[in-house]
């Protein structure tokens, strides 16, 4: 199966299903002399981890890492940072019945029809339990980030029909502001809101969508490359490749529909004697490069696919039956989702900043 990396120079790869007895990775392309620990990437996966609050599934997993290369006291040596983190409660036998039928909006029948086979237990390889990966390796690029001072913080703006105004959801919050509520949304009266709506989900069975909010500082000019390499496409790229994103928007996105170019420009002034915009509607991308603003993002996601509400589906051998299904999921996944998204814009990230430091490299060689 390909598909199961990502990156140019600093680049990941992934192993492991839901089901199976472990997760991993292994990053290559981390510089030497990166302060890191498995502390580090602990105190991110357990922002993700599952079972941790009332409104995601009751799977109890500690996601404990464990750092196996590429680390040498408390530093990155340059090598390949390889990591594993074991599964300890699976319950496959919750799946049992999924052996022959296909649920709705699940990967179950294509990947059956592309492979010829599937994992059942829980979705296998496309199984959300596979963004744990994501997010130890993300640690390890926001760890090399913060060395240059990149700071990335994501919050949800949206459960459900529950969303925060714009002047409240593009405003600046920490992850300490979104780490005090269940449901990473920093504003307290929609946070309650969002969390009676999902936890009044899953007592029902069914489930909601939601959005997450990114934004990106200290990133300076320059970071991108034009056409097929744009930093919103890279980013995009990332974002849906994350379970359950449907959708992806930079700046002023579908609302620029609705504008004319007069209001949609981001004018320049001088500031400081430096050059700046007075708005930032392109959400500090500009052909597809970074323009040295906060990078802004919204990214979409579906409500889970999995729920106890009784659906129409159909079994291998063709019959048509009623699904009900078993097992412990998320009603909404945005609250866990924050921190995936942080992690897959921090690989991004990581990897066009690398790009971008060589090239300046190679001008200064050659300009000698």
């Amino acid at each position: 199966m390909s598909g199961s990396n990502t990156g140019i120079l600093f680049r990941l790869s992934s192993f492991g299903e839901s089901h199976g007895p472990a997760v991993g990775g292994v990053v290559d392309g981390c510089p030497p002399g990166i302060s890191l620990c498995e502390a580090d990437l602990q105190q991110a996966l357990d922002r993700r981890r599952p079972g941790q609050s009332s409104v995601s599934t009751s799977r109890n997993e500690v996601d404990k890492v464990e750092i196996l290369s590429g680390v040498f006291e408390g530093k990155s040596t340059g090598t390949p940072i390889a990591f594993l983190i074991r599964n300890k409660d699976q319950r496959s036998e919750d799946y049992k019945e999924l052996a022959e039928v296909y649920r709705p909006s699940h990967a179950d029948l294509v990947y059956e029809q592309k492979y010829g086979i599937r994992d059942h237990r829980g979705g296998g390889r496309s199984s959300a339990r596979e963004t744990a990966v994501r997010v130890a390796a993300g640690a390890i690029a926001a760890a090399m980030l913060s060395k240059l001072g990149i700071e990335i913080v994501a919050w949800v703006i949206q459960a459900g029909e529950i969303r925060l105004p714009d002047s409240l959801a593009y405003s600046v919050y920490t992850q300490t502001d979104t780490d005090a509520f269940v449901v990473r949304c920093p504003v307290a009266e929609y946070a309650s809101r969002m969390e009676n709506l999902i936890t009044g989900l899953k007592a029902s069975g069914d489930s909601c969508g939601g959005v997450v909010h990114c934004m990106v500082r200290g990133l300076h000019a320059g970071v991108g490359e034009p056409v097929y390499e744009k930093l919103n496409a890279r980013i995009g790229a990332a974002m849906l490749s994350i379970n359950a994103c449907k959708g992806i928007e930079f700046g002023s996105g579908f609302r620029a529909a609705n504008m004319k170019g007069s209001a949609h420009n981001d004018a320049y002034k001088i500031k400081d004697g430096n050059i700046q915009t007075q708005s930032n509607h392109a959400g500090g991308i500009q052909g597809g490069i970074s323009n040295g603003n906060e990078i802004r993002f919204d990214v979409a996601f579906k409500p889970p696919s999995t729920i106890s509400v009784a659906q129409n589906t159909v079994n291998k051998q063709g019959q048509e039956l009623i699904l009900k299904a078993v097992g412990r999921h998320d009603p909404c996944v945005v609250p866990r989702a924050v921190p995936v998204v942080e992690a897959m814009c921090a690989l991004v990230l990581a990897d066009l900043v690398l790009i971008q430091g060589s090239r300046l490299w190679f001008r200064q060689q050659i300009n000698h």
